[in-house]
């Protein structure tokens, strides 16, 4: 009897196969062409706009396949890729600015399926395909936010220095400081050469300016700075996307490439990496008069905001802390109103500042400047242009109650998910400068359909080829076999489904490696049989024998392979980390079908008999 595994064993490996079988299923749905559209803030969205959309394709008769509305976004599903890229265009025509079409791959998988959690792995670029942006990194802008900061700075310096001067103003990358008197002058011109070491100040003695410039040196280290910080801010970006195995690199001095492959959502991969949305907290101008300011009459120090009801707002130039001053940001509620709020924390300098400023102003208003930039397509004459349009709006102005620490909370947002993505792209730090989606590119299946065919094909020859030589050469022990290295794909593909994992074509290849590699173990385990058999032992101490003693050999062989695969994932970029992945999960799966399965089968076979000879 000792060729028998207890009922609750059998019925856990079973279990395990029908789980494996079950999340392996998806893969073999495909995919559908289709169209996502997004509502922009202020668009209506859901059930709604489906409807819209749906009357808009058929009088054009353009007719989908299927619709549905994800997270309030409709999705319409068609038969062909020409379909699908005629009713992008009819519906981007006929839904204007307001709406973001994009074009998707949306899994077939069946309702039941969804509902369980199983769904298909993703394919890299090189197999299925996904979006390729090409982003452009506003160098100017870089500069001009340098130097309003600067702006600042050289206001607070010599307001701490206690040197009186006429006015602040900037034209273009020069700051003018102007002095009453050639004393102010020289004190000023001495002090900010000490403090602003990498700006170059020069002092016009005749008209009592200083003048504060940026040397090309600075110029470029900003720039270089852009770029570095936008690289790492969209990183951040794609990570809070959660898509597998990004691209993200340098092209150039002044542009970025980012790939997404397998990402589901490309309308929201595209506002999110695109959106340049950042705060500013600043005091309200409550010493003049708004109407006054509508007039032309704007004060020296103040500067004129809408809100979104479209109010005018006068609110002080000066900002008291920036989105580059907050180190994380998290959505919820207002415990007071219900209604959704951004909570915020900002970093030790930030926090000092909104100290400091609080204290000073109890009883005084407050208001958050939201600032996005976006890039829209507008048609001149007759061609499309992209036209960078900048957003600032003043989404909520509170009473200073009291001082304000290193956390606090933003509320008067319009949604939840308007708050989630403010967070998000806070969270994930502002862009250094900001960037110009100049290329758009959906790579559809068909660019890797050749890919696709021939790693299937290497993976059902290598397969069959196995499964031949096992079945000739083992007998019944091979066709045990044969059943397990088949559950074992399954359970390989399975798994890389359930973690959503992204299958390349050197994952192909980390799979073809395991189908390989996976009959070794039985190979091991076969001839100890044999071996025993040899010696004289009896069919059911053979077998016994042969799993027990072959098992420290596989386990050490397995463990080195194990190894090896979990140091190419640690130094390895893309490709090679997929190959490490499904060469880690094809180790783990075949370790389990070559001596768990077999096992339970050959027991199931040979277990309760007496038997003079094994097919072996």
């Amino acid at each position: 009897m000792q060729n028998r595994f207890p009922l609750w064993k059998n019925l856990l490996i079973v279990l395990v196969l029908l789980v494996g079988l079950l999340y392996a299923i998806p893969n073999l749905f495909g995919e559908d062409p289709a169209v996502q559209v997004s509502p922009l803030r202020g668009a209506e969205g859901g059930e709604s706009l489906l409807v819209s959309g749906k009357k808009i394709l058929q009088d054009a008769g353009v007719a989908p396949i299927g619709m549905e509305v994800v997270e309030g976004k409709p999705l319409f599903r068609f038969e062909t890729t020409e379909d699908q890229l005629k009713a992008a265009d009819l519906l981007r025509e006929a839904l204007g600015e307001a709406y973001v079409v994009a074009l998707n791959l949306a899994p077939s998988t069946p309702k039941w399926l969804q509902a369980i959690g199983a769904k298909p792995m993703y394919l890299g670029l090189d197999l299925r395909g996904g979006v390729h942006f090409l982003l452009q990194v506003d160098m100017e802008a870089a500069v001009d936010q340098a130097m309003e900061r600067y702006q600042s700075d050289v206001r607070t310096v010599l307001r701490e220095a206690k040197v009186r001067y006429l006015a602040v103003s900037r034209e273009g990358e020069v700051i003018q400081v102007k002095f009453k008197t050639a004393e102010d002058l020289d004190r000023a011109t001495s002090i900010l050469g000490k403090e602003l070491r990498r700006l170059q100040v020069l002092a016009d003695a005749d008209n009592l300016i200083a003048e504060v410039t940026l040397p090309e040196q600075e110029k470029t280290e900003i720039k270089r700075f852009a770029l570095k910080q936008n690289l790492t801010t969209l990183r951040n970006r794609v990570n809070e996307l959660g898509v597998a195995e990004p691209v993200i690199q340098q092209q150039g001095e002044d542009r970025i490439v980012v790939q997404l492959p397998g990402v589901q959502d490309t309308a929201r991969a595209k506002e999110i990496l695109g959106a340049t949305a950042t705060l500013e907290f600043r005091l309200v101008d409550t010493e003049h008069d708004v109407q006054a300011a509508l007039q032309g009459h704007i004060p020296i120090g103040s500067r004129m905001y809408r809100d979104r009801s479209g109010r005018p707002v006068l609110l002080k130039r000066r900002v008291i802390v920036t989105g580059d001053q907050i180190v994380d940001a998290s959505s919820g509620f207002d415990q007071q109103s219900g209604t959704p709020a951004v909570f915020v924390t900002l970093d030790s300098v930030g926090a000092k500042k909104m100290s400091k400023v609080t204290r000073e102003n109890i009883g005084k208003p407050m208001a958050v400047v939201f600032i996005e930039n976006r890039m829209e397509t507008k048609v001149v004459d007759g061609k499309p242009v992209k036209v960078r349009k900048r957003l600032e709006e003043v989404i909520n102005i509170a009473t200073i109650r009291g001082r304000f620490g290193k956390r606090f909370q933003i509320t008067g947002l319009d949604s939840t998910e308007e708050a989630r993505n403010l967070a998000l792209l806070l969270r994930a730090g502002a862009l250094a400068a900001p960037v110009d989606i100049i290329e758009e590119r959906t790579v559809g299946p068909s660019l890797g359909r050749d890919n696709i065919e021939r790693g299937f094909l290497s993976v059902v020859v290598g397969f069959v080829l196995v499964l031949l030589f096992t079945a000739w050469y083992y007998k019944l022990f091979g066709l045990v076999a044969d059943v397990a290295l088949f559950f074992n794909l399954v359970l390989l593909i399975a798994l890389l489904s359930m973690l959503q994992a992204t299958l390349t074509l050197p994952g192909i290849a980390g799979i073809v490696l395991t189908v390989g590699m996976a009959v070794d173990a039985n190979v091991l385990i076969f001839e100890r049989i044999k071996e025993e058999l040899r010696n004289g032992n009896s069919p059911q101490a053979s077998i016994y024998v042969g799993y027990e003693k072959a098992f420290g050999t596989i386990f050490d062989a397995n463990i080195t392979t194990l190894i090896a695969a979990l140091v190419l994932f640690s130094f390895g970029t893309g490709p090679i980390k997929g190959f490490a992945v499904t060469l880690s999960i094809g180790i783990m799966t075949s370790m389990f079908t070559a001596i768990m399965v077999t096992r339970m089968l050959i027991n199931w076979i040979y277990g309760n008999r007496r038997v003079a000879r094994l097919a072996i």
